[in-house]
């Protein structure tokens, strides 16, 4: 699908991308496999080319935050402290794109990675070895606690354990987290979104930042039940905005996991139609939040199950059609850079 890029001046800070390399991974899942993988197949390697292409499509991308996805740990590092490969390789990426012969576009400005908080006092090391990894642009950690009794919604790829984010275990490496100013980004389902709740409000200190509008469900058990669970998530939603140290991110509608489209991947919808599927979730947000403590992102490439990059921020900016000129700013540029501490690429 092609379209005419909507505002291409509109300075955009993506806070919300991976990169990686599934090749070889992708032949270890059972067939028939789960939807989400099925979503990301054609996009089993996305690096620096793919995310670049992505992000010279037409519209202003000034700077992204890469988020972790598991993606080239070093094995030789042990167990705790494996995923400071991810944020090495991310680093070189980002100083790839500072390099300055892609332009002024500074990709992984920002990088979130990955710590297991299991750990409690533990992951202090682990925390350390990430922020000197990162050279200046490591400004958070995501540790996902997505988990359904029904095993068919995440398939084979996510199991975290139930009830992580108040286990005892988790909340005592939360706690010594906190101690290093550093954001944190929450993925868990529409169901445990309480999780995130009480979470949020036992470190009031803690930025936090929910993902993918907390993620409603239109998979297995859940499919068909959008429309029913609407008021509990919305509910949720208010609830936790109400948390003045939590963020939302915009996006992320378009995975298998919400079925927003529901027959991905990738079957030529326009912006037109992808905004209103998507529009009660993100003006719920954004009504909820503000425009500055909410943030489109791309969730690339994980959503292309829905869009192009393109055409999936024109259905951004289509919803964004009412917003004063300052709102879109923080919407689409001004909130992520500040949360992810990137606030000079917008100078």
């Amino acid at each position: 699908m092609t379209e005419v890029i909507l505002e291409p001046d509109l300075p955009i800070v993506d806070p919300h991308h991976h990169l990686w390399d599934l090749r070889p991974l992708m032949g270890a899942f059972p067939e028939p496999r789960h939807d989400f993988l099925e979503a990301i197949a054609g996009a089993a390697y996305y690096t620096f080319d793919e995310l670049h292409a992505d992000t010279h499509s037409g519209h202003n991308i000034v700077a992204t935050v890469f988020m972790e996805c598991g993606a080239f740990y070093d094995a030789s590092r042990g167990e705790a402290l494996k995923s400071v490969g991810e944020v090495e390789f991310v680093n070189g990426v980002a100083a790839q794109g500072a390099s300055g012969l892609y332009g002024n576009y500074r990709p992984c400005a920002a990088i979130v990675g990955h710590a297991d908080l299991t750990l409690g006092d533990a992951v202090k090391p682990v925390v350390e070895a990430l922020i000197a990894a990162g050279n200046g642009r490591f400004c958070g950690i995501r540790h996902a606690a997505a988990w359904d009794a029904d095993p068919e919604v995440l398939g084979p790829p996510f199991h975290a354990p139930q009830g992580l984010y108040g286990s005892d275990t988790f909340r005592a490496g939360f706690a010594a987290y906190a101690d290093y100013g550093l954001t944190f980004d929450a993925w868990l389902l529409e169901p445990q979104l309480g999780d995130v709740l009480e979470l949020a409000k036992a470190f009031p200190d803690q930025q936090i930042v929910l993902d993918h509008c907390g993620t409603p469900l239109n998979i297995a058990s859940y499919r068909g039940k959008l429309h029913e669970r609407f008021d509990a998530w919305r509910h949720s939603i208010h609830a936790i905005a109400d948390c003045p140290n939590v963020s939302v991110k915009l996006g992320g509608l378009a995975m298998a996991f919400c079925g927003l489209p529901e027959d991905g991947p990738a079957k030529g919808y326009g912006s037109e139609h992808l905004a209103a599927l998507w529009r009660p979730y993100v003006d719920t947000c954004i009504d909820a939040f503000g425009p500055d403590r909410a943030m489109f992102e791309s969730n690339y490439p994980v959503d292309r199950w829905g869009a192009s990059y393109a055409v999936l921020w024109n259905a951004f900016k289509r919803l964004a059609q009412g917003a004063s000129p300052d709102e879109k700013r923080a919407l689409f540029s001004g909130t992520a850079a500040r949360i992810y501490g990137i606030e000079h690429l917008l100078d």
